[in-house]
């Protein structure tokens, strides 16, 4: 998918989604706002994918930045928007720290250790009562705005929003061609200049804070926040299968992918509340088997013999 094709979607998607409280009622926008928050995780994820490392921990930042900010309303009587910020800031400082040591690592041996990070987490929040509130978890005395279906939906869409920034940020700017160049051969790219500990801690670093604000705005727009349910698998398995179905290494691949499973899984989640997480799961086998490069390779594949037909 080229550039102009990924503008146009973006740019569809995007009106659509400005436009859609003027007509939708509130269980529509409920559903948006969902897909939203999975955009972002799904955005997210991918942005640091580009440098061929893989992330099984989108739960762990996400449940850090929704805890962070919940514990920062109720505890320090910090403003509900101001909250999501320090989520976001919280979560990027601990990927800052660890990244330093885990990324050190590759392939599978850092995915494992993303994903034994995220289950620290749990456990830590899990066991600190006296500040977390234990398995019972916290509630806040009400959720921002006064629960507007209208305002919450917007929140939540410029969580994406910011995260789409971000994302195209790092395209087109020089971190793109260090990342992509990290991906295909490190060695190459060292003897070119690119700084690879400072490239994958930065991207490691931001990616993280995303998912802390993603998180900390869904305790906001829910408001409470349980170890179970923040550090959820949900928030790593279907963000993966999103961002895979609709095709890696750029913003309109994950988006694509997060609306099309986004508005099933919320489906999926009433005709089998217990078995979704297996459909995600099965998503992700058989793109991997058979769609590698997702819907977005699809279309590339399609429009390029077209385009060297017009050469």
């Amino acid at each position: 998918m080229n550039q102009r094709s990924a503008i146009i979607i973006l740019i569809v998607v995007g009106l659509f989604a400005v436009t859609l409280p003027l007509y939708a009622g509130p269980y529509p926008q409920s559903i948006g706002q969902m897909v939203f928050l999975y955009m972002s995780l799904a955005v997210s994820w991918d942005m640091l994918l580009r440098s061929g490392q893989i992330s099984f921990g989108i739960a762990g930042f996400f449940g850090l930045g929704a805890y962070t900010s919940v514990l920062t309303v109720l505890d320090l009587k910090l403003p509900p928007l101001l909250s999501i910020l320090a989520g976001g800031i919280l979560a990027g400082v601990v990927a800052l720290v660890v990244g330093f040591v885990v990324l050190r690592l590759r392939g599978m041996y850092f995915a494992i250790v993303t994903l034994a990070l995220a289950e620290i987490f749990r456990v830590i929040i899990n066991n600190w009562a006296s500040l977390t509130g234990g398995p019972e978890g916290k509630v806040l005395s009400s959720v921002i705005f006064g629960g507007d279906a209208r305002l919450l939906y917007w929140l939540t869409l410029g969580v994406a929003v910011l995260t789409l920034l971000m994302s195209e940020l790092f395209r087109r700017t020089r971190i793109h061609f260090a990342l992509t160049s990290i991906r295909d051969n490190e060695v190459v790219a060292s003897s070119s200049g690119v700084n690879i500990t400072a490239y994958l801690t930065i991207a490691f670093a931001v990616t993280s804070a995303l998912q802390g604000i993603t998180g900390a705005a869904y305790a906001q727009v829910y408001g409470f926040v349980a170890p179970d349910g923040s550090f959820s698998t949900d928030f790593t398995l279907l963000p993966l299968a999103m961002a895979l179905l609709g095709g890696v290494y750029g913003s309109a691949g994950p988006v694509i992918g997060a609306l099309l499973l986004g508005v099933a899984s919320e489906f999926l989640k009433l005709y089998i509340p217990y078995g979704h997480r297996i459909v995600y799961g099965l998503v992700i086998v058989v793109v991997i088997l058979f769609l590698p490069r997702g819907i977005a390779g699809i279309v590339r594949r399609k429009r390029a013999p077209r385009e060297g037909g017009h050469a």
